[in-house]
């Protein structure tokens, strides 16, 4: 089915059967394989296409470069009753990170909280689909990443932080759980993509020049900018989007025994690793809370419906714009998607088509 001349739709089992295939290719295990291929579908089912399959030919480049284990020892190195840290050994950070969030949730269970730091890893996908996983039992889910260093600190021209996500998903009764997952900065990296796709400009108050001053164009980045934090400048509060982009760099990062700031390895092959680094790969942060251990569960669900019928109400400034849920609008993706099939530009068609005929492998495009 064409949605237009330049984008084409592919069932999601179809994708995920791909995506799986070149997983084994590079030599994951059959598990791994698939665990990592449902962490890309769910991000391109939940309409965070930027890091769904399009990101998939970015992690094979990766693997050629020797900078991806396809079979990595994840072990943990240190940990308590409530606590853990894990050494990746440069695995996926699609398989490493779900794996530590299970951790966190065991301990949760018998602690009523679980918290688990990851270093020697990679790119995880999206933080909404290791927190999501809490949701299952009826516990509060947490995810952070640190990430290329792309964002310049407030005063700052250099690029010294990565977007850094954070994810918190927390049940609900009724209705679907509420998911907040943003990054850190103004916007993340792949609106610009999209933006440079388009050849549109973006909002002020996105990107930086390589000088500190104000541009809108998408290619910004490209030019030698930055981007900035969340609210965009002082007088906004950017000093607020800086200071949590840091939070997730140093329990990620400086926690896990993870490179850090400036220092964690870029996502993209062409550019190399910096030498005399303070860590190793990058750096996660998980956590499971257990609703139970604060309240009962059938009256926090009831309360969490109570609160979402609220502010899904709460008076609009124009009524052809109600007031969105956090986590609403990719509910209603997934729901579209599972059963229309996941819309992919050309650009991403072609991509993917290259990796089947360089492994040979069959395609459903």
């Amino acid at each position: 089915m064409q949605l237009n001349p330049n984008y084409q739709t592919i069932a999601s089992n179809d994708l995920r059967q791909f995506a799986i295939s070149v997983f084994k290719y590079i030599g994951c295990s059959d598990l791994d394989s698939e665990l990592a291929a449902d962490v890309l579908l769910k991000a391109d089912l939940r309409g965070i296409d930027s890091h769904g399959v399009a990101r998939l030919s970015g992690y094979v480049r990766l693997w050629e470069k020797g900078r991806i284990n396809a079979k990595p020892n994840v072990k943990v190195i240190r940990q308590t009753t409530s606590t853990a840290t894990i050494d990746g050994d440069a695995g996926l950070g699609l398989v490493v990170a779900p794996r530590a969030m299970e951790l966190a949730i065991e301990k949760g269970k018998n602690c009523g909280t679980g918290w688990v730091a990851v270093g020697n890893s990679n790119h995880f996908g999206i933080a909404a689909y290791h927190a999501m996983k809490a949701l299952e039992f009826d516990m509060i889910g947490y995810a952070l990443t640190n990430a290329s260093p792309l964002v310049a600190p407030t005063f700052s021209k250099e690029r010294m932080l990565g977007t850094n996500p954070i994810c918190y998903a927390i049940p609900a009764g009724m209705y679907e759980p509420v998911v907040i997952d943003m990054a850190t900065s103004s916007a993340a990296n792949g609106k610009l993509e999209i933006a440079q796709r388009k050849n549109a400009p973006v909002p002020e108050g996105w990107i930086q020049t390589k000088l500190g001053g104000i541009t809108t164009d998408a290619n910004g980045l490209k030019l030698g900018g930055a981007l900035l934090p969340l609210g965009s400048d002082k007088d906004r509060g950017s000093h607020k989007g800086y200071g949590l982009g840091a939070m997730v760099d140093i329990f990620s990062g400086v926690l896990s025994g993870a490179n850090f700031g400036p220092w964690v390895p870029p996502f993209v092959s062409f550019l190399d690793v910096q030498p005399n680094l303070p860590g190793k790969g990058l750096g996660h942060f998980l956590g499971a809370i257990q609703v139970d251990g604060f309240s009962d569960v059938d009256i926090f669900k009831n309360n969490m419906d109570l609160w979402i019928e609220r502010f899904k109400n709460a008076e609009p400034i124009n009524e052809s714009q109600k007031v969105i849920i956090p986590g609403e609008p990719e509910a209603q993706f997934m729901k579209i998607r599972i059963a229309d099939g996941i819309p992919l530009i050309d650009a991403v068609v072609q991509d993917l088509k290259q990796l089947s005929i360089n492994f040979k492998l069959e395609h459903p495009f």
